[in-house]
C-alpha cells in the first residue's frame, strides 16, 4: 500500500533546530497547520486495529493519539492510540531521521492527535503491552494534528487500571476514582475498554430493534413533556412551561397504551427517561435510557412475557457473537463471571420467590415488594439452582403496582405483572395493563390520582382498546449487570444522578 501525497504547507510548519546543525529531515516533521478543509489531501489513514502482518513492508499512515512516548538519545519509542487499538512505532536517527526530530516527537505531549508515516515491520518478539502484538512501525514522518496540554487531568494509561485492583495481582501504578473521571469524562472516555462498553451498549440498542422488527413492532417516538406525571407518583421532574407548568416524562407509558388504542398494535421506543429520585445508589440515574415495549395480544398476558423473554434471549446471544471483541476488552479491566441464561427463559411465579427466600430463612410478608438485598439474595438463589443469571418473577402483588396494572382475575391480592432481573437485580418491569375504561377508572381512584390531569390517557379507553401489555427496561442498568461493571455510572456515557448534572 502506497503513501498518499504530501499535506501542503508541512515543509512550513517543522520546529527550528536550536542549532545550526543541518536538519536532514526537514520537511518531515512538525505541526500542521489548523485544518479547515481548505483542500483535499489524496492520503489514506488506515485504521490502527487494521495494521497487521499482512501488511509488513508496506508504507502507510495512520493518525491516532500519542498515548505513551519514551525517548532515549538517538531513538524514541512511541505508542499510537486509536480507539481501543494500539501500535508501538520505533523512530531512530539515520540518514533521512535526525536528532532535532527525535527530540521533537520525545517531547510531543500525551494525547496529542498526531498522523504518522512509517512502514510496516514485524515485531522481532510480541509487543504485550500493544492490541497489534506483532508488528510495528517504522517511522518516517510524524506531524501533530492537535496538540493537548502537557499537563492531563488523568492520565489514559491510569484510567485503564481497574479501580477494583488491589493485592499483590494489581496492576502497578496510579488507579483513578469515579469522581475524577466523571469531571474529566471525555479523557476517561478514551479508554479501550470504555470504547467498548458503548459499543456493546449500542448493540443492545440495535438488537433490541431487529428483534422487536422482526416481530412485526413499530418503532415511535414519544413526547418527553407531558402534562402530568406518567407514573402516578411524585418522584417527577417539574419545569416551566410558558404560563403553566409541565413535568418531565419518567416513562413513555401512557403514549405507549394509546398507540396501541389506535390500532398500531405492536410498538416500541428508545428515549430518555426521567426520575426525580433522590437515590444516590451504583443503579439509579435520574436520567437514563428507557428501551421500552408495548403489544396487543389475543387471550393472555403471557404472550407478552414469552415475546419480551425471546427478546432477551436474542439479545443475550447476539451479544458474544457480534461484539467478543469488546467484550474481551471489557473484561481485561472488569473481569466479571461468564453469563449465564436458559432458553426459553426460566419463569417464577411471585410466591415461589418469596419461598424461594423463605427457605434460606428470609422471611417476607407475602404481598410485600421485594427490596433491593431480597432480589439479590433471590438472584444467588435461582443462580445456583437454576444455573441461569436472567429470570422472570410473574404475578406481582397488585398493591405494589402501578394503578393501570390488570388485577389477577383468580386473586385479586395479585396482578398479572412481571418483573425480569440480570445477576440478582431487577432490569424490567412490566404488565398486562387495564384496557377496560370502568375498571380503569376504579383504579385511578383507588390510588386517588386526578383524573382531570391524565384525561386524554383515560379518554383513550372509552373508544375501544384490545387487551395489551408490555414493559420498560433501564439500557443502562442492563449493560451494567450483563457486564458486570458493579456501578451504572460506568455505563451512562454522561450521568445524571442526585448530585451531578456536568460535564
Amino acid at each position: 500500500m502506497a503513501s498518499g501525497g504530501k499535506a501542503p504547507q508541512e515543509n512550513q510548519q517543522n520546529t527550528n533546530s536550536t542549532t545550526n546543525e543541518e536538519d536532514c529531515a526537514e520537511g518531515c516533521y512538525g505541526i500542521l497547520p489548523l485544518i479547515q478543509s481548505k483542500e483535499k489531501v489524496d492520503r489514506q489513514l488506515l485504521p490502527v486495529r487494521n495494521v497487521n502482518e499482512a501488511l509488513a513492508k508496506q508504507i502507510i499512515w495512520v493518525r491516532g493519539r500519542l498515548h505513551t512516548s519514551r525517548g532515549k538519545g538517538k531513538q524514541c519509542f512511541f505508542v499510537i492510540r486509536h480507539q481501543s487499538a494500539t501500535i508501538q512505532a520505533v523512530l531512530y536517527v539515520n540518514e533521512n531521521v535526525s536528532k532535532q526530530m527525535v527530540k521533537f516527537v520525545t517531547n510531543i505531549s500525551k494525547e496529542s492527535i498526531i498522523d504518522v508515516e512509517g512502514e510496516v515491520s514485524l515485531a522481532p518478539s510480541p509487543i504485550e503491552s500493544c492490541t497489534q502484538k506483532t508488528v510495528e512501525l517504522q517511522v518516517k514522518k510524524v506531524f501533530v494534528v492537535s496538540a493537548a496540554e502537557p499537563r492531563l487531568p488523568l492520565l489514559v494509561e491510569d484510567a485503564m487500571r481497574s479501580e477494583e485492583a488491589t493485592g499483590p495481582d494489581a496492576q502497578a501504578g496510579p488507579h483513578v476514582n469515579q469522581d475524577t473521571r466523571l469531571d474529566n469524562r471525555v479523557i476517561d472516555l478514551r479508554t479501550p475498554a470504555n470504547q467498548a462498553i458503548y459499543r456493546v451498549e449500542a448493540g443492545v440498542c440495535k438488537l433490541f430493534r431487529d428483534t422487536l422488527d422482526a416481530k412485526g413492532f413499530v418503532e415511535i417516538h414519544t413526547p418527553k413533556i407531558i402534562s402530568a406525571a406518567s407514573e402516578g407518583g411524585a418522584n417527577v421532574f417539574q419545569v416551566t412551561y410558558f404560563k403553566s407548568n409541565a413535568y418531565l416524562a419518567q416513562s413513555p407509558q401512557f403514549y405507549k397504551q394509546m398507540a396501541i388504542a389506535a390500532d398500531f398494535e405492536k410498538v416500541y421506543t428508545i428515549g430518555a427517561v426521567f426520575r426525580a429520585e433522590d437515590s444516590n445508589t451504583h443503579r439509579h440515574l435520574t436520567e437514563f435510557v428507557g428501551l421500552d415495549l408495548e403489544m396487543a395480544f389475543g387471550y393472555h398476558y403471557h404472550e407478552v412475557v414469552d415475546t419480551i423473554g425471546d427478546l432477551f434471549t436474542q439479545i443475550f446471544k447476539g451479544l458474544p457473537e457480534r461484539f467478543a471483541t469488546e467484550i474481551a476488552i471489557i473484561n481485561k479491566q472488569y473481569p466479571c463471571e461468564p453469563f449465564e441464561y436458559v432458553e426459553p427463559a426460566l419463569r417464577l411465579q411471585y410466591k415461589d420467590g418469596v419461598a424461594l427466600l423463605a427457605e434460606a430463612g428470609i422471611q417476607m410478608g407475602s404481598e410485600d415488594d421485594l427490596t433491593t438485598e431480597n432480589e439479590r439474595i433471590l438472584g444467588g438463589i435461582v443462580k445456583k439452582k437454576y444455573h441461569t443469571d436472567f429470570y422472570i418473577l410473574d404475578r406481582y402483588p397488585l398493591a405494589v403496582r402501578p394503578f393501570y396494572t390488570m388485577p389477577d382475575p383468580n386473586d385479586p391480592k395479585y396482578s398479572n405483572s412481571y418483573d425480569m432481573f440480570i445477576r440478582g437485580e431487577e432490569i424490567l418491569s412490566g404488565a398486562q395493563r387495564i384496557h377496560e375504561y370502568k375498571l380503569l377508572l376504579e383504579r385511578v381512584k383507588h390510588h386517588k390520582i386526578n383524573e382531570d390531569q391524565i384525561r386524554s390517557y383515560l379518554n383513550a379507553f372509552q373508544y375501544g382498546c384490545p387487551p395489551h401489555g408490555g414493559g420498560g427496561i433501564g439500557l443502562e442498568r442492563v449493560i451494567m449487570l450483563y457486564l458486570g461493571l458493579g456501578n451504572v455510572r460506568k455505563t451512562s456515557m454522561f450521568p445524571r444522578d442526585p448530585k451531578r448534572i456536568t460535564p
